[in-house]
């Protein structure tokens, strides 16, 4: 998609459909033709949060969208408006639309950018299909099934420059179209994106992006390691594991800032349970357990992409948990790399053994805060639902940076409590600790316990991303896989980097 900002007006420009926002209780802008104006007189068009109307002039079509109370207007508003709109233009068989900039002539120059940018966002996510894998049968439709153009139209008094704004139209067209690839590898099925396909993925956008690194190591180097938590859940299957190490420095002409950061996601690419073994019923989703391994992966290509003046560090986890004659069984007991033994009482618990080892190796990498992304448990969903992640972290002011940054996204995130009591709950009787005690307390806060016994005094903070990361329902990612935590974490880089 081509993605632009223009003073041009937008009936000079080859849009198809133009969109214009309106808000409740306010006239149509100045600017608008007559047409909408009289939509608006009489009532058809709405400035109600996502009420539409249609009209046509200057050879054009005119969208009008509803952004609510203008007092109430936040950037999530404008990702929720331009994703409506972008589906009310797939209907009509538009291919280039083009937004009038719902931004105040005398408004603050960094709001006016964030407007931008989610407006962008919210028209790349919601344009968003993936049919990799299905046939293309003779005669099928011929309606476009993404924009060909995106124009983001802007007044000549406006409180940003032409400069100013074609760089937050970059910068969020960077950013949405790393989520877009993050959706690809969520939704790809387990026999199709195994661990090695995903490294090798990893390793093409190392040898694409200038100043990326990428490592890889299989079973024979995760073992040398001392991995055996991580080994354990991957010898079930056939499938090679891999762990997978991004590094990125920003570049030598801009001094990186802040401390050298360390992402760290679970990848398990298919999650049957292993010999604990899951029911029937929507296993199938269980391709969608490398969601957060699908976030660090594409955050640090887009990190990489925006040259943001960072040190970092990534480590992910991929690997398949299936039962066979050679799996971990309920009841072994398994040493990680920090030399904590943990016995593994439900080897469907298998996501925490993976980040225990995954947690260690970013601490030998040198990262000073640590964020790891797991769908984890399904506790989260039952306390939080889909509309937040849940958050544990020790340390206030990593919680600040990252709850800023979900606001800031709309990735959003409720902390949860942690406690000593907590950590008494998952000591094991035979080892260290108890991966899957038998009290059924505290489901989601008993994992960042868990794991925090693997990231010794480095600051971290464990994001459940269980109940967000597929089937979210937002009107810009819908059902299915939603690439939650790109933008987050994305956007925690840019905060460091400030």
């Amino acid at each position: 998609m081509q993605i632009s900002a223009t003073t041009q007006r937008a009936s000079d420009s080859d849009a198809d459909t133009v969109v214009l926002g309106l808000f409740d209780g306010e006239q149509a802008p100045g600017d608008a033709p007559a047409e909408v104006a009289k939509l608006v007189e009489s009532g058809e068009a709405k400035g109600s949060f996502k009420a539409l109307a249609l009209t046509h002039a200057e050879a054009k079509r005119w969208l009008t969208v509803g952004l609510g109370a203008r007092k109430d207007f936040t950037p999530e508003h404008a990702r929720v408006a331009a994703a409506v709109a972008r589906e009310r233009a797939r209907e009509l068989a538009g291919s280039r639309l083009c937004w009038l900039a719902p931004i105040e002539s005398n408004g603050d120059s960094k709001r006016a950018a964030e407007i931008i940018e989610a407006l962008v966002e919210g028209t790349i996510l919601a344009d968003y299909r993936f049919d990799l894998h299905k046939s293309k049968p003779a005669g099928e439709d011929k309606a476009p099934k993404h924009l060909e153009q995106l124009m983001i139209t802007l007044t000549d008094d406006g409180p940003l420059s032409g400069e100013q704004a074609e760089a937050a139209v970059a910068r969020a067209g960077i950013v949405a179209e790393a989520v877009n690839r993050a959706r690809d590898l969520q939704n790809r099925p387990g026999n199709d994106l195994t661990p090695t396909a995903l490294a090798d993925y990893a390793r093409a956008l190392g040898d694409e992006i200038e100043g990326l690194q990428v490592e890889v190591e299989g079973r024979s180097g995760i073992e040398g390691l001392g991995m055996g938590a991580f080994a354990a859940v991957a010898q079930g299957s056939e499938q090679e594991p891999a762990l997978i190490v991004l590094k990125y420095e920003g570049p030598p002409a801009r001094e990186a800032q802040g401390p050298k950061l360390g992402f760290v996601g679970k990848a398990v690419t298919f999650d049957s349970g292993g010999i604990s073994l899951k029911p029937g019923p929507k296993m199938a989703e269980m391709k969608f357990d490398m969601s957060g391994g699908a976030a660090v992966v594409e955050a640090v290509a887009a990190i990489a992409r925006l040259q943001l003046p960072v040190r970092l560090v990534a480590v992910v986890g991929a690997t398949e948990n299936l039962p066979s004659g050679r799996a971990i069984k309920p009841g072994d007991i398994v040493t990680a790399a920090n030399g904590k033994t943990i016995e593994v009482n439900n080897t469907d618990a298998e996501g925490r053994l993976v980040l225990a080892d995954c947690l260690c190796h970013a601490v030998s990498l040198g990262a000073e805060r640590i964020v790891y992304l797991a769908t984890l448990t399904g506790a989260v969903i039952i306390a939080l639902g889909s509309t937040y992640a849940g958050l544990m972290s020790n340390d206030d002011e990593l919680t600040e940076h990252i709850t800023a940054a979900g606001e800031h996204t709309g990735e959003i995130v409720w902390r949860l409590p942690l406690h000593p009591e907590y950590d008494e709950l998952v000591a094991g009787k035979y080892g260290d600790l108890d991966n899957a005690p038998e009290a059924r307390k505290a489901g989601t806060i008993m994992g960042a316990s868990f794991l925090q016994n693997f990231v010794g005094k480095t600051p971290w903070a464990h994001l459940d991303i269980a109940g967000s990361a597929w089937d979210l329902g937002r009107a810009y990612v819908g059902k299915g896989a939603s690439g939650y935590g790109v933008r987050l974490l994305v956007e925690l880089a840019r905060s460091y980097s400030a």
